[in-house]
């Protein structure tokens, strides 16, 4: 029998978005509070890859918490070192260290309707039983490893970026790449110069601008810590920069074609090979797919130890892949940049809400559905932070945790001071901002701009992305509207 813990909230996962939610508990004076962490320190995406060049795509000073700037950034784009020292570091200052529960992976949770609880289940075989539960755990975190014919005959060494082997040394190793994500356009470039032979499985090519990455000057790292309304101000601009964008991607395809052309341009100042130009240029309008942006992936591709392969893996052998067209290239090492299991990423969760509702069998049949991405009908007193369809292809993530973290803690106090056992989304409200989503989705360039990406469930409905501007998102969210909820049960 393993050990059982009563608690008012349970918090699954240690990356922004829990963190995030701890953070707003101490704030408003909450103890009661325990976070759930399968792995053995915080940082969730950011403790995970550590494959070579990981880095972000959203500028430093937007891609961290508003509350708790950070002046010494180094680059305008951070390292992962640097976003994982950051998280770790808001970890001690908030003192959230004994709050959190290592090696507690969440396996299940059973809403009790008596006790108005959730009995949450780990993998360890303890028991967390809670008033709340708020999932934490983002979308990024299940590898998604293709399926590939004999690759259990294969006699190399192969893993997924996510999981990158530090052990095994690609020096003057023969090494094949499948998928060219985002993660692989960062990683490419840098084992590129030490491999023999670096074979890239590409199935459809994404859509690259430069990046405007630079050193932070040492001038600027002062002045934000001398005068922190001087980056709020920085962070403000960027904001607004990056926000822009949304017009492009919600129904204004011209725009993005224009935007289009500098990418276009980018392939053909970089790439010599007008055989490879060709293989490398996108067929969709930008936006489609996620948008990435690299200075050193396409150089890295006129090596002439590096080959870019259309043709998809048709099967693996002991000791080499073997393309569609029948040829095979050996290789000592496969590594996947196929990134990660999104629409299906609860699939594995065994989360039981009223009437013995199973939350992934309904997602399975009827697609991810919430309210505003964190309330689900059915599933009372339990919160989803960064949920479907409040990802972003245009600014920061860590705007909408911020977000959702106040309306959490909001609809919590809600339930307190109404007396109430629990809260829960009212079908047709539920329904109609899900209606809402996909009319909009479906003017935006992910449904009209002529591709497939991981932003589709396996219906080809949109699950992921927020069709709109975020400051919508944010005044959407700012308060919580009592009449959307179910207020049932009673504590008084």
């Amino acid at each position: 029998m393993g050990e059982r813990t009563e608690t008012g909230v349970v918090i699954v996962g240690s990356g922004f978005s829990g963190l995030g939610m701890a953070i707003q508990l101490r704030k408003e004076g909450r103890d009661d509070f325990v976070v759930l962490e399968k792995a053995d320190d915080v940082g969730g995406t950011w403790r995970d890859n550590t494959y070579p060049g990981c880095a972000c795509d959203i500028q430093s000073h937007m891609y961290s918490f508003s509350f708790e700037q950070n002046p010494d950034w180094t680059r305008a784009f951070s390292p992962q070192p640097e976003i994982w020292d950051y998280l770790r570091r808001v970890t001690r200052k908030y003192d959230l260290y004994p709050r959190i529960r290592f090696g507690q992976e969440m396996t299940g949770a059973r809403w009790d309707a008596d006790e108005h609880r959730w009995h949450v289940t780990t993998r360890r075989g303890d028991e967390f039983v809670a008033r709340f539960l708020v999932n934490g755990v983002g979308a990024l975190h299940v590898p998604h490893i293709p399926e590939l014919k004999g690759i259990e005959n294969f006699a190399g060494r192969a893993f997924h970026s996510a999981g990158w082997d530090h052990d095994f040394s690609l020096r003057g190793k023969r090494v094949a790449v499948i998928g060219t994500g985002a993660s692989a356009i960062q990683f490419v470039p840098r084992i590129a110069p030490e491999v023999e032979r670096l074979h890239i499985f590409q199935r459809t090519p994404p859509w690259i601008m430069p990046k405007p990455d630079h050193e932070v000057p040492d001038r600027l790292k002062n002045l934000f810590q001398r005068f922190p309304v001087a980056q709020r101000a920085y962070r403000t601009l960027l904001y607004w920069l990056l926000e822009v964008r949304a017009i492009g991607f919600n129904g204004h395809l011209r725009l993005l074609k224009i935007v289009q052309k500098i990418a276009k341009a980018h392939i053909d100042r970089t790439i010599t090979d007008p055989a490879l130009r060709a293989k490398l240029t996108p067929d969709y309008v930008m936006g489609c797919k996620r948008a990435l942006i690299s200075n050193d992936y396409y150089p890295a591709l006129n090596r002439d130890n590096v080959e870019v392969i259309t043709d998809g893996v048709a099967e693996v052998r002991e000791h080499g892949v073997v393309d569609s067209a029948g040829v095979e290239r050996e290789v000592d090492a496969i590594i996947y940049g196929t990134g990660f299991h999104v629409t299906d990423a609860f699939d594995h969760l065994d989360i039981i809400g009223e009437n013995g509702r199973n939350l992934s069998k309904e997602w399975a049949a009827e697609g991810m559905q919430t309210h505003l991405g964190i309330t689900v009908s059915g599933f009372p007193n339990m919160f989803f932070l960064l949920g479907p369809n409040t990802g972003l292809g245009h600014n920061s993530v860590v705007f909408m945790i911020e977000s959702q973290i106040r309306y959490v803690a909001e609809a919590m106090r809600l339930v307190e001071t109404a007396g109430a056992g629990a809260l829960a989304p009212r079908p047709g409200v539920q329904e109609r901002f899900n209606a809402e989503i996909q009319r909009k989705l479906d003017r935006g360039v992910w449904t009209q701009g002529g591709c497939t990406s991981w932003y589709l469930d396996a219906q080809g409905v949109n699950r992921t992305i927020w069709p709109g501007f975020t400051w919508r998102y944010w005044l959407t969210t700012r308060h919580v509207r009592p009449e959307d909820f179910e207020l049932t049960g009673s504590t008084r």
